[in-house]
C-alpha cells in the first residue's frame, strides 16, 4: 500500500524584504513565507503601495480580515518583485492572462517587461506563500485542520479514477494528509500553467509516484502534459517538478516549476 509519511515542518532562512538580493538566477527558485496578521501601521503602508484596481478588489471584500489578508498580500508581493527588479513596490505594474493569472508589464505600458520574473502566491489563514522563479512556477498552501466535507466525494470528482482509489484504500489516519498533497500538487499545477480551471483537475495524475521516493523529495510530470509548450526550450525544461513540504505546523504546501531548479527557503520578518 502507498505511505504517506508525514515530513517534519520545513526550515525558513529568516530575511527582510529591505536586504540586498542579487539578480534571480535561472537555476533558483525562491520560495518566501510570510504572515498576513501584521501591525496596522504596517498594513496601512502597504495598502499605499497598491494600484487602483488592487484597492477597487480589496474594497469588494465583505468582511475586513479578508480585506486586510488581501491588502497585505498584495503588498508584500509587491515589495518582494520591487527588491528583485530594483525598483520601489508602487512602480510594480500587473496585467493579466486571459484566465487572470499576472504577470509583470512596463509602467503605463501593455508590453511585457523585457526581464520578466515568474511568480505566484498562495495564502491559507494569516499564512503566504511566494515563489518566485525565471520559468513558470505554482505554489499551493493549505490547512490541513479545516473541514472540507466528504474527502472521497470530492476526490470522486476532482481526482483522477486511480487517485480517488488510492485515497479510498488508505487507514483514515493517512487520508487527510493524503487529501491535501493531492489538492495542493494539482493547485500548484494549473497555476503553474496559468491556465485555472481550464485544465480539469481530474486530467492528470500527481498522487502516485515512483516506488521509494516520499513526498518531500519532488518528482517530475512527463512534458506530455504541457500541450503548448515555450519555443526554444531543451528537453529538461520541458518537464514539470512538484515538491511537497510543510511550511508550519498543520500547513501543507505544494510547489510546481517547468525544469529542475535549486530551491531556496526565507521567511519574511
Amino acid at each position: 500500500m502507498m505511505q504517506f509519511p508525514h515530513q517534519p515542518r520545513h526550515a525558513f532562512e529568516p530575511a527582510s524584504p529591505e536586504t540586498t538580493e542579487p539578480a534571480l538566477p535561472e537555476t533558483e527558485l525562491h520560495v518566501w513565507q510570510t504572515r498576513l496578521d501584521l501591525p496596522t501601521t504596517r498594513i496601512e503602508a502597504l495598502r499605499k503601495t497598491l494600484d487602483r484596481d488592487e484597492r477597487a478588489r480589496a474594497a469588494c471584500f465583505r468582511f475586513p480580515e479578508h480585506q486586510r489578508r488581501f491588502i497585505v498580500a498584495r503588498g508584500i508581493l509587491r515589495a518582494l518583485l520591487a527588491r528583485y527588479r530594483r525598483t520601489q513596490p508602487e512602480d510594480i505594474a500587473f496585467a493579466y492572462n486571459r484566465y487572470g493569472k499576472p504577470f509583470l508589464k512596463e509602467r503605463d505600458s501593455d508590453y511585457r517587461v523585457s526581464d520578466p520574473i515568474h511568480f505566484n502566491l498562495s495564502h491559507a489563514g494569516e499564512m503566504a506563500l511566494y515563489a518566485f522563479a525565471r520559468r513558470k512556477v505554482g505554489i499551493d498552501v493549505e490547512w490541513t485542520k479545516r473541514r472540507v466535507g466528504d474527502r472521497e466525494q470530492i476526490a470522486n470528482r476532482f481526482f483522477s479514477p486511480r487517485e480517488a482509489a488510492i485515497l479510498s484504500r488508505l487507514p483514515d489516519a493517512s487520508k487527510n494528509h493524503a487529501f491535501f498533497t493531492c489538492w495542493t500538487r494539482k493547485e500548484a499545477y494549473v497555476k503553474a500553467r496559468g491556465k485555472g480551471l481550464s485544465i480539469p483537475l481530474d486530467g492528470f495524475e500527481v498522487l502516485s509516484m515512483p516506488e521509494g521516493r516520499a513526498p518531500g523529495v519532488g518528482f517530475q510530470l512527463p512534458s506530455t502534459l504541457d500541450d503548448t509548450p515555450p519555443p526554444n526550450h531543451n528537453e529538461a525544461r520541458a518537464i514539470w517538478t512538484i515538491r511537497t513540504f510543510i511550511p508550519d505546523t498543520d500547513y501543507l504546501a505544494a510547489l510546481v516549476v517547468e525544469g529542475t531548479v535549486e530551491i531556496k527557503y526565507r521567511r519574511l520578518d
